[in-house]
Formats: C-alpha cells, sequence, structure tokens
C-alpha cells in the first residue's frame, strides 16, 4: 500500500472507544445534572493538575439519590493516594456552588483504563510535561523535545501510575503515564 492509500485508509477509521467509556460518556450526556458535570470539570488530579477527574476519566457519574447528590470516582489504580484528595475537592467545589448534601463513592469497577483518555488529554498532558501513554509502550517521545530516542530510568516515576524516563536527545527526565 502506497502512502498516499495509507493515509485516506487511516484518515476513515473510526476511533472505537472501550465499552466502559462509552457508557461514561452517554451518563454525562444524558443525565439531568449535567449543570453539577459542568461545575466538576474545574476539579483537577492533584497529581497532573493539567486534566480534570473527567478528563482523566475519574468522574464516573453524578446522581441525586434522597436529597443529595452522590458523585461516583474510579482511582486510576486501588491505593491511589490522590483519590481522596480528588473526593475533598469534589465536596469543597459543590458546596462552594450551594449544594451542601454530598456524597461520594469510590468504585473499583470497571477498573480504570488509560484507554479512557481522549486524545485532548493527552495533549494536554505533554503540553504539561508528562508523555502520554502510547499502545503497547511503543513511540514514547520526550514531552520536551519531542524525540522518541528515550531510555527507561525506572518502573516506577513521581506516581505509581507514571515511569520515570529520560531523553537521549535533549537529556531531560520525564514521567511518562504508563499504559494501563
Amino acid at each position: 500500500m502506497n502512502e498516499a492509500d495509507k493515509h485516506t485508509t487511516e484518515s476513515n477509521l473510526i476511533p472505537l472507544l472501550p465499552e466502559e467509556e462509552f457508557q461514561r460518556r452517554q451518563r454525562r450526556r444524558e443525565s439531568e445534572l449535567g449543570h453539577i458535570w459542568g461545575l466538576l470539570d474545574v476539579v483537577k488530579d492533584p497529581e497532573v493538575p493539567a486534566i480534570s477527574i473527567w478528563e482523566l476519566g475519574v468522574l464516573q457519574d453524578v446522581q441525586q439519590q434522597d436529597g443529595e447528590l452522590v458523585v461516583v470516582i474510579t482511582p486510576t489504580y486501588s491505593g491511589c493516594p490522590a483519590i481522596n484528595t480528588m473526593a475533598e475537592d469534589i465536596q469543597s467545589c459543590l458546596r462552594e456552588a450551594g449544594h451542601t448534601g454530598v456524597r461520594v463513592e469510590q468504585r473499583l469497577n470497571p477498573a480504570w483504563s488509560t484507554s479512557w483518555l481522549s486524545a485532548d488529554a493527552k495533549r494536554k498532558l505533554a503540553e504539561f510535561g508528562i508523555a502520554p501513554c502510547q499502545p503497547d509502550d511503543i513511540g514514547i517521545a520526550c514531552p520536551h523535545c519531542e524525540s522518541t530516542n528515550v531510555k527507561l530510568v525506572s518502573h516506577f516515576g513521581s506516581t505509581a501510575c507514571k515511569a520515570l524516563y529520560q531523553c537521549n536527545s535533549c537529556l531531560e527526565p520525564f514521567d511518562y503515564f504508563k499504559n494501563l
């Protein structure tokens, strides 16, 4: 296949979402509490403040139950130390908007996946200096100079969901968001 045919084929592909991510987006789109979802768009991941908990895929659902708002979140991995701060930030955000009855529930099922990150979220990660996850961890690029001439320094970076790499071109170290 020549380059023109390859480009045409690639541009005609429809990206597929994992079923869980499709359902999460559908819950938001069809929710009668769209204004609450909108308020929560300002809540950032404290370890990656370049993206919101929605963009990260942590914010799963918003419901009204027995006169209180119930916000459902899924940690990026079991034992994530940032999840409690996220819950506090959610409650604070909604209290500031006048909502006093707020409960945050954590659910581990479905398990969070990097496949829930949008292209926009991955772009924001790179702009922040974190290399976004790559399929099969192939083609990892330095977020500083975009070189793919990189080496793994440690399987564990600043958090357990990131690995530490160094660019062989610009010599800068950087975190890589692991493909989970």
